[in-house]
C-alpha cells in the first residue's frame, strides 16, 4: 500500500468513528444543559458520581476488548469462522460479567455519594442516578460488545451511525423524562418530570434501542461476521477466555486504578463546594469535545494495528501506527485552539450561574494547552491494544495519573482551587503522552510482534 493509500483507509475508517464519538459528546452536552436548568445542585449530583459511572463503563470497555482484539486478528488472517466462534463466546461471557457488576453497583449505589465526599443536598439524585445507571449495565455491555466486533472487523460505519441514532434518541427521551408536562407554542409536550432519574432512564432506554439494532446487525447482516451461519458453542472456551484475559485483564486494571484516581480527584474537587463540583463536571463535558474525535482515530488504530498483525504485516502495522497517531495529534491541536477560544460559550451552553461558567472556563483554557500531548497518549494506546500489548501501556497511564497528576492535584488544588486540580491535569497529560511517544518510536512492542512472527514466542 501507498502512503497516500494508508492515509486514506486511516481517514475512512476514522470518520465514522470520530463522527460517533462527537455526537455522543453532543448528546452528554444537551444532557448536561437539561439536568444543568434544573440548578446546580442537581448538575452537581451527577457529576459527584460520573467518575465511577467511567469505571463501570470502562470495566464493560474492558471486557469487550479482549475478545474484539482477537477478532481483527482472525479477520487480518482471513479466518472469517474462527472470528465468528470468538464473537458467540464474547457474547455470552461479556453477559456474564456485566451481570456481575451490575451485582456490585446496585449494592453500593446507597452508600456511594457519602464516600465520595457529596453533601446532604445532592446525596439523594446521586443515589438514585447510580443505581438506575447499575441496572442497566447489561445493556450497555451488549452494546459495547457488538460495536466492539464490529469495528475491529473493519466496520466502523455502522456502530458509528447507530451510535449517532442512540445520541438522537437520548435527547428525545431526556426531553420527556426530566421535565414536566409544558407548554411551547401552543403545544402541550407530554413529561414525566422525574429530574435526575428521567437522565438517568433515558439514557438506559437509548442504550437499549440502539443495543438491539447492533446485535440484529451482527446477528444477521454483517459480511464478516454474520451469526446466521456461525458455528462453534456459545459456551466461552479457556483457551479463548485466557487470551480474553491477557489482553483485557491489563485495561481493566488499567481503568480501575486510572478511575479511582479520578474518583479521588472528585474527593479533592468536592471540599471546593457544590459549584466546584458543577463548574468540574461541566468542564469535564465540554473538554470531552475536544478529545473524543482522538479516541474515534484510537479505534481506527485498534482496527488497522490487529489486521495488519493479523496478516503478518509487520511493515504497514508500523505505518499504520505512526500515521495514526501523528494524525491524532493534528486533529486534537486544533480541537485545542477551538476549545481556548469558544470556553465562555460552551460554559454558557451549561449553566446560567455566571460563577460556576467562570470557574469552568478558566478550567478549560488551561486545559486545551494539554490536548496535542493527550491525543498522543489516547492514539498510542490504541496502537498498542491493536498490537495485543495491554500491560505495559496500563502500567504506564496507572503511574503517570497516579504520580503526577494525584500528587499536584493534592498540593495545587488547596492553593489555587479547581484551577490547580485543572493544572495538574493538564502537566499529567503533557508528561503522558510524552512516554507513549516514547514507547511507539523505541518499537520495544514491534520487537515482540517480530519475535511473535518467527514463531519464537
Amino acid at each position: 500500500m501507498s502512503f497516500r493509500s494508508q492515509l486514506r483507509l486511516t481517514v475512512f475508517l476514522s470518520i465514522p468513528s470520530i463522527v460517533a464519538q462527537v455526537s455522543a459528546i453532543i448528546m452528554q452536552y444537551i444532557d448536561a444543559a437539561m439536568v444543568g436548568s434544573l440548578g446546580a445542585a442537581a448538575s452537581a449530583s451527577i457529576g459527584l458520581v460520573s467518575t465511577t459511572t467511567w469505571l463501570f463503563w470502562g470495566l464493560c470497555s474492558a471486557a469487550s476488548t479482549g475478545f474484539s482484539v482477537q477478532v481483527a486478528h482472525l479477520i487480518g488472517a482471513g479466518k472469517k469462522r474462527e472470528a465468528q466462534q470468538i464473537v458467540k463466546q464474547a457474547l455470552t461471557a461479556t453477559f456474564i460479567f456485566s451481570l456481575i457488576l451490575l451485582a456490585i453497583g446496585t449494592s453500593i449505589s446507597g452508600h456511594l455519594p457519602g464516600w465520595l465526599g457529596g453533601g446532604p443536598d445532592i446525596a439523594a439524585n446521586a443515589s438514585v442516578y447510580f443505581f438506575i445507571f447499575s441496572l442497566s449495565l447489561p445493556v450497555f455491555q451488549i452494546n459495547y460488545v457488538s460495536g466492539a466486533v464490529l469495528r475491529c472487523s473493519g466496520n466502523m460505519f455502522v456502530p458509528g451511525m447507530v451510535n449517532v441514532a442512540m445520541c438522537a434518541l437520548d435527547v428525545i427521551f431526556n426531553a420527556l423524562l426530566i421535565f414536566p408536562s409544558h407548554h411551547i407554542g401552543g403545544f402541550v409536550i407530554p413529561g414525566a418530570g422525574l429530574g435526575v432519574a428521567g437522565a438517568a432512564i433515558g439514557t438506559v432506554l437509548a442504550e437499549a434501542v440502539t443495543g438491539a439494532v447492533m446485535l440484529w446487525y451482527l446477528w444477521r447482516r454483517s459480511p464478516q461476521l454474520n451469526m446466521r451461519d456461525a458455528t462453534g458453542s456459545f459456551i466461552p472456551r479457556v483457551r479463548t477466555l485466557a487470551k480474553a484475559a491477557r489482553i483485557g485483564l491489563p485495561i481493566a486494571a488499567e481503568r480501575v486504578i486510572m478511575c479511582g484516581a479520578q474518583i479521588l480527584v472528585t474527593t479533592i474537587v468536592a471540599p471546593l463546594g457544590t459549584a466546584a463540583i458543577a463548574a468540574n463536571s461541566f468542564a469535564i463535558t465540554a473538554e470531552s469535545l475536544c478529545y473524543m474525535p482522538g479516541y474515534g482515530i484510537s479505534e481506527a488504530a485498534t482496527t488497522l494495528v490487529g489486521q495488519s498483525l493479523g496478516a503478518r504485516r509487520l511493515d504497514l502495522t508500523r505505518r499504520f501506527a505512526r500515521i495514526t497517531v501523528f494524525s491524532g495529534m493534528i486533529v486534537m491541536t486544533l480541537m485545542g485552539v477551538i476549545m481556548y477560544m469558544a470556553a465562555p460559550e460552551m460554559m454558557a451552553l451549561f449553566t446560567p450561574d455566571m460563577y460556576v461558567r467562570d470557574l469552568g472556563v478558566m478550567a478549560l483554557r488551561i486545559e486545551a494547552w494539554a490536548e496535542p500531548m493527550f491525543a498522543a497518549a489516547i492514539v498510542s494506546y490504541g496502537v498498542f491494544v491493536g498490537a495485543g500489548d495491554t500491560l505495559v501501556p496500563s502500567c504506564m497511564n496507572f503511574g503517570s495519573i497516579w504520580a503526577v497528576r494525584l500528587t499536584l492535584a493534592a498540593v495545587l488544588a488547596p492553593i489555587y482551587g479547581l484551577n490547580g486540580v485543572w493544572l495538574a491535569m493538564c502537566i499529567e497529560l503533557c508528561f503522558r503522552g510524552a512516554i507513549f511517544l516514547w514507547r511507539l518510536y523505541s518499537e520495544n512492542w514491534i520487537r515482540r510482534l517480530e519475535l511473535i512472527k518467527e514463531n519464537k514466542v
